[in-house]
């Protein structure tokens, strides 16, 4: 019965290549940069191994406990785990729900993510190949991990589901989840320059980096997403007691995670999660605070949008974790690093508007069913932007001129951010209407990427920076040799050209845009509803 689990996953996936070539392309390119990453840590690990166990060990199992709790924690924000095998569809074949937990477990390792830590987990065992002992408990230890990760997924995912299924805790959820995605970069070079500084973590034999690394593993080898990873060193070091230990805590931790799961598949076989009920309308909200036109009907669905849906209320939750990463990537308030603050803020709200036609989903039959011009439309989705967009990236200027105690400069950062915004959302009001690509529907998470859509959204997004960038060009490098090349009236001549020639562009893409969606609105609905 499990052998046929794992049939019926191959099946439904090769069906899905037959479907869509973008998906079949997106899969070799996923497999392709698995293959690659898995190769580079064996081939690391194996070679470190032989030189240094012990910190081979500490680097196996801080790095597996990480894959363990991104197998547990990143289907929360992705709201769910791969639906490929629903467990409702099997209701009706009345199978003993042990037989139904093996067999979506073992069909869970059949995916990408799941194969790549399937090799993980066995090519680690390479880095104890001097010790035969340690290479059997690696093995043993990467095959439990591998467990914990499935099993420990479905549990989260299951248990959690009717939480998951509101609306409010996704919002809430995938907003959160920018927070640490944007420090991450931050982290890591925080971290780099301590072990870089004088006073921080220095490198050498037998302390530094390789003490900090085993202080680290030797705490986190007894929680249940380290101990299985900690077998081989363990075997290795002769501390059998230890093995034994950590043996237990991922048994134990294995065992829990299953009958977890097993009690919250069997509630929801009986009782499906459903989603709560629909929140109430009150009062027209921005419609009523927006002209009663189809330009601004528009806009007042755009800034609905903008403040309620999480795939553009992201990119405002990012706004202000802009200033962190800036401090930290430049190594102080001091750094002209934090003259960028307000252009790039510019930049991410104009780019944003990008996939604004895609974002709509099925509602933009209403545009074209309801004749909704080319010029009420762009227009519509522009003013939302720079209605809070402008205040913001002014205000950003002046706390980064500040905060650097430039403001010598102030002039050319306005024009450059001045010129950024209007320029990107120009460009913006061209790509959306013509490189459409398959974007996270409504209510799902802006991290939960359509299945194949990754090769067509890289193209269509590095084609409208690319745009970005070469129109923004003059006033770039104005403000460039204003900042850099300290002449106060280089700094007013960017300001004059960022704020004219963005203002032209702006208006120039938005006629453009309108010609193209005028032209090609019924075919931009047709391509749209194929992403439905």
């Amino acid at each position: 019965m499990v052998a046929q689990f794992v049939r019926l996953k191959l099946t439904l996936m090769a069906n899905s290549f037959r479907r869509s070539t973008w998906q079949t392309i997106g899969f070799v390119a996923g497999a392709l940069y698995g293959l690659f990453v898995v190769g580079m840590v064996v081939i690391g690990l194996t070679v470190l191994g032989s030189q240094d166990p012990v910190l081979a060990g500490g680097i196996i199992t801080l790095g597996g406990a990480l894959v363990v709790l991104g197998w547990w924690i990143v289907p929360l924000f992705a709201f769910g785990v791969d639906a490929t095998l629903d467990p409702q569809r099997f209701v009706t074949y009345a199978m003993p729900r042990r037989t139904l937990l093996a067999g979506l477990a073992t069909a869970g390792v059949v995916s990408i993510p799941g194969i790549v830590t399937l090799l993980v987990a066995l090519g680690t065992s390479l880095a104890w190949w001097r010790s035969p002992l340690a290479l059997v408990a690696a093995v043993v230890g990467g095959l439990l991990a591998l467990a914990t990760c499935v099993v420990g997924s479905r549990a989260t995912t299951t248990a959690l589901a009717p939480l998951l299924e509101s609306r409010r805790y996704r919002e809430v959820v995938t907003i959160a989840a920018f927070v640490p995605i944007m420090l991450i970069g931050p982290a890591f070079a925080w971290v780099g320059a301590r072990l870089g500084s004088d006073d921080g973590v220095t490198v050498g034999p037998g302390g530094g980096v390789g003490s900090l690394v085993a202080d680290l593993a030797g705490v986190v080898a007894w929680t249940p997403f380290g101990a299985p990873w900690a077998l081989a060193a363990g075997v290795h070091d002769g501390a059998w007691g230890l093995v034994l230990a950590r043996l237990v805590v991922a048994l134990v931790t294995l065992g829990v995670v299953w009958v977890v799961w097993d009690r919250a598949l069997g509630r929801a076989l009986v009782s499906p999660p459903t989603s709560g009920a629909a929140a109430q309308a009150k009062g027209l909200g921005w419609f009523a605070r927006f002209p009663a036109t189809p330009t601004g009907a528009v806009a007042a669905r755009c800034m609905t949008y903008w403040l309620r849906d999480p795939r553009y209320s992201g990119s405002i939750a990012v706004v202000p974790l802009i200033p962190v990463v800036l401090l930290v990537l430049g190594g102080g308030a001091s750094s002209v690093v934090f003259l960028a603050l307000a252009p790039l803020t510019a930049w991410i709200l104009g780019f944003a508007l990008s996939a604004d036609v895609a974002y709509d989903h099925t509602a933009f039959a209403l545009h074209v069913s309801t004749g909704v011009d080319g010029r009420a439309d762009r227009w519509g989705r522009v003013l939302p932007v720079l209605a809070f967009g402008i205040p913001v990236v002014l205000l950003f200027a002046v706390v980064s001129v500040a905060v650097a105690d430039r403001w010598d400069t102030l002039p050319a950062v306005l024009g450059v951010s001045l010129g950024t915004i209007t320029t990107s959302l120009a460009v913006s009001c061209v790509s959306s209407a013509r490189l459409l690509y398959p974007v996270p529907k409504p209510g799902d998470s802006p991290f939960k990427q359509p299945q194949g859509a990754a090769m067509a959204t890289l193209v269509a997004q590095m084609l409208a920076m690319l745009m970005m960038f070469v129109l923004t060009l003059p006033v770039l490098v104005l403000g460039a040799l204003a900042i850099f090349w300290p002449q106060p009236a280089l700094g007013w001549v960017a300001l004059v050209v960022g704020i004219g020639l963005g203002s032209a562009l702006l208006v120039a893409g938005a006629r453009w845009g309108a010609r193209i969606y005028d032209r090609r609105s019924p075919e931009l609905l047709q391509q749209v509803l194929t992403y439905a």
